[in-house]
């Protein structure tokens, strides 16, 4: 008899078991939302969408908005699918973060205040702001012999991101033909000094070490500079310096988009 009502015992402990699996497993389920955004599926937390009281999303979850949906029975919301990614990641890290070279503060700000989204719409704004005041502001890059600064180059721009990619992917560049980095170049905010900066018999200037071995040649920077500003959309605007009848041999670059 012992063992038959252990035996209950322990059948009860699993439906018990069970019944609070299955429970948390359908709780979990009915806290996940799809979201059809313009046509662009996302599937978040509820607790995601309603984080902060009385925006637009918030409403639709607790039944205060009306919203259609789609054919698959989700929630469809008439927006840019695309916009919408930063509309989440705003909800989910509490700030706003967005890939480099993103462009498109204003219809971002349009999101923000359709999905009534008060902190976000303030953040894009504030950005947009700061972004027109440094694209009035020319950023500037030399490059130059450390012992002689009329020997380089200088790179101008009214764009500061676009400063920093050119500095760094001639860094790059540099850091791979430079055994002895970085005792060969030093580099600060604007300015990117190489040890040795020398002309050769046909007017290239080369970079070159203490032992007067070939690194690279000072023609092979503003090239790659070019070629950067190409790809990111940016045009050369004019060549400060035409005396010597090519670009490539010119003191300064002047970029715009």
């Amino acid at each position: 008899m012992e063992r038959k009502a252990s035996r209950r015992e322990n059948e009860c402990e699993e439906k018990n078991s069970n019944s609070e699996s299955s429970k948390l497993d359908k709780d979990y389920k009915t806290s996940l939302i799809t979201l059809n955004v313009g046509g662009y599926l996302y599937i978040t937390q509820k607790q995601t969408l309603t984080k902060y009281p009385d925006s637009f999303l918030e409403g639709i979850i607790n039944g205060r908005i009306m919203c259609p949906f789609d054919a698959d029975g989700h929630y469809f919301i008439d927006r840019d699918g695309l916009l919408f990614r930063h509309i989440l990641n705003f909800l989910r890290n509490g700030e706003l973060l967005l890939p480099e070279g993103f462009r498109e503060n204003q219809l971002l700000a349009q999101e923000a205040e359709f999905f009534q989204l008060k902190v976000l719409s303030e953040a894009v704004k504030s950005r947009w702001e700061k972004e027109q005041i440094a694209s009035r502001e020319t950023t500037f890059l030399e490059i130059t012999d450390s012992h002689d600064r009329s020997q380089g180059l200088r790179i101008f721009c009214n764009a500061p991101e676009f400063i920093a990619k050119i500095k760094s992917r001639i860094v790059l560049v540099s850091k791979s033909r430079l055994d002895g980095f970085p005792e060969e170049f030093s580099v600060s905010s604007n300015i990117i000094q190489f040890k040795y900066f020398i002309k050769s018999e046909n007017g290239t200037r080369l970079v070159l070490k203490e032992d007067n071995t070939f690194v690279c040649t000072l023609e092979t920077l503003k090239f790659e500079a070019i070629m950067t500003a190409l790809k990111c959309g940016f045009r050369l605007l004019t060549s400060l310096d035409c005396s010597r009848g090519s670009i490539v041999h010119s003191d300064a670059l002047h970029f715009i988009k």
